[in-house]
C-alpha cells in the first residue's frame, strides 16, 4: 500500500486502488497511515470485492514440502484456521501484500504464498490449494485515490472519508462528535490512529453519509476546522455498499440552510 501511494504522489500512476477495511480483519492501518500522513490525496471511489486466497507455489513444490509461508497480515488472518489445520508447523511470515509475497515465492524466499488466484498467475506459481478462506462472504472495501483534483458530483447517497486530529483536552472527542449530532449527520466508521508524531496524541478516522457539498456536511467539516488541531478531508465519494443513507430531517435539508442564512443576514441587515 505504501508503494501504491507513493507512486501516485510521485506522478508514476494517476490513482491506485488500495485496500481500506475488510468486513472480517477491520481496517488496513498502511493505508489508513499513508492517507493521513504525507502528500494529500482523495478517495476517488470505494469498491467492494469479495477476496479469493489460495496458497500458491513454485512448480512442483509439493503440500508436504513447504517449510515457509508468507502473505499480509489481513490474508494470514483470514486463512488462520486453514494454515494451523494444514501446515501445524510452520509460522507464517508478514509481507506488504499478498502480491509481493507471491513475488517473493517466484524469487525463492519462502515456498508458498497465501494470495489472489491472479497474483500466482503473474508470477508463474502453481496453486496448491485453493479456496482457503476461513470465512465465506468476507468482504474487503477498497478505495480509488488520486491527487487532488474535482471531486465527483454529489449522487445523493454519498460518503464523506476526513481525518480529525483533536486537541489533548477533556471532551475533545465529544465536541466532533456533536459537529455531526447536531447536523443531523450520521457516521458510517470511526477509528483512533497514534499520530505518530506526538506520544499519546491521537488522530480520528471518519466516514460519514452525505458529501462536502451538502450544507450540512461542509457545515460539519468547517465546524471540525475551528476546534481540531488539523482536519484532512479525504473525499467525497458515491456510496457503493448496496445501503442507503438514511433520510435527511428538515430541518438539516440544503433548503433548510438556505433558510436560515438568508434570515441572518436579514437580521444583520436591520431588515426584520
Amino acid at each position: 500500500m505504501a508503494a501504491a501511494l507513493a507512486a501516485v504522489r510521485a506522478g508514476e500512476v494517476d490513482a491506485a486502488l488500495v485496500p481500506f477495511e475488510n468486513s472480517i480483519e477491520g481496517s488496513v492501518p498502511a493505508t489508513m497511515d499513508g492517507l493521513a500522513d504525507g502528500d494529500p490525496l482523495l478517495i476517488a471511489r470505494e469498491v467492494f470485492l469479495e477476496p479469493s486466497f489460495v496458497l500458491a507455489a513454485r512448480p512442483g513444490t509439493t503440500l508436504a514440502g513447504v517449510r515457509s509461508v508468507a502473505s499480509h497480515p489481513h490474508a494470514l488472518a483470514q486463512t488462520a484456521r486453514w494454515l494451523a489445520a494444514t501446515l501445524p508447523t510452520l509460522a507464517p511470515q508478514t509481507e506488504t501484500s499478498t502480491a509481493g509475497a507471491a513475488e517473493a515465492v517466484a524469487a525463492g524466499r519462502y515456498d508458498a504464498a497465501v494470495c489472489a488466484p491472479i497474483a500466482a498467475q503473474r508470477y508463474g506459481l502453481t496453486a496448491l490449494a485453493e479456496d482457503i478462506a476461513d470465512h465465506r462472504g468476507a468482504v474487503t472495501r477498497f478505495v480509488l485515490v488520486a491527487p487532488p483534483g474535482p471531486l465527483p458530483e454529489p449522487t445523493g447517497n454519498d460518503k464523506t472519508s476526513l481525518v480529525a486530529v483533536v486537541a489533548d483536552r477533556t471532551g475533545a472527542l465529544l465536541e466532533v462528535l456533536r459537529e455531526f449530532a447536531a447536523r443531523g449527520i450520521s457516521l458510517t466508521r470511526i477509528e483512533s490512529r497514534p499520530t505518530r508524531e506526538r506520544r499519546w496524541v491521537y488522530s480520528f478516522s471518519l466516514d460519514c453519509e452525505g458529501h462536502v457539498a451538502d450544507a450540512r456536511v461542509g457545515e460539519a467539516l468547517a465546524a471540525l476546522h475551528r476546534v481540531c488541531d488539523d482536519v484532512r478531508f479525504l473525499g467525497s465519494y458515491p456510496r457503493a455498499d448496496d445501503r442507503e443513507n438514511r433520510p435527511v430531517a428538515g430541518e438539516a435539508t440544503d433548503a433548510a440552510f438556505t433558510d436560515a442564512d438568508e434570515w441572518l443576514s436579514r437580521v444583520r441587515a436591520g431588515r426584520l
